[in-house]
């Protein structure tokens, strides 16, 4: 499954502040970062499960906003990238 996760956190207080550490890092974990608080992930279903409850574990839904949109298996042909891109190849090798 291929997933475009994007997150909104309230940081005015300290509590906020450590959510949107934990949200980042939880993404981080899963996909490849493409904006700051935008995240492109491949994942099976039994890891988008994991995945989706360890956010909504951190989420305070009064104060925060989390979006994730399933993405077309063949986005590469029809997504457009403008400007800085740092892309990667989840099928291909892990570099380093």
């Amino acid at each position: 499954m291929r997933l475009l996760v994007c997150y909104d956190v309230r940081t005015e207080t300290t509590e906020g502040e450590k959510r949107l550490r934990r949200i980042a890092r939880i993404c981080v974990n899963h996909g490849q970062r493409v904006q700051k608080s935008v995240f492109e992930c491949v994942l099976t279903d039994s890891q988008f499960e994991g995945f989706r409850r360890q956010l909504l574990d951190v989420l305070v839904p009064a104060e925060d906003n989390l979006r994730m949109y399933p993405l077309a298996e063949n986005v590469e042909t029809i997504r457009e990238i403008h400007g800085l891109c740092r892309d990667v190849d989840f099928d291909g090798p892990l570099g380093v």
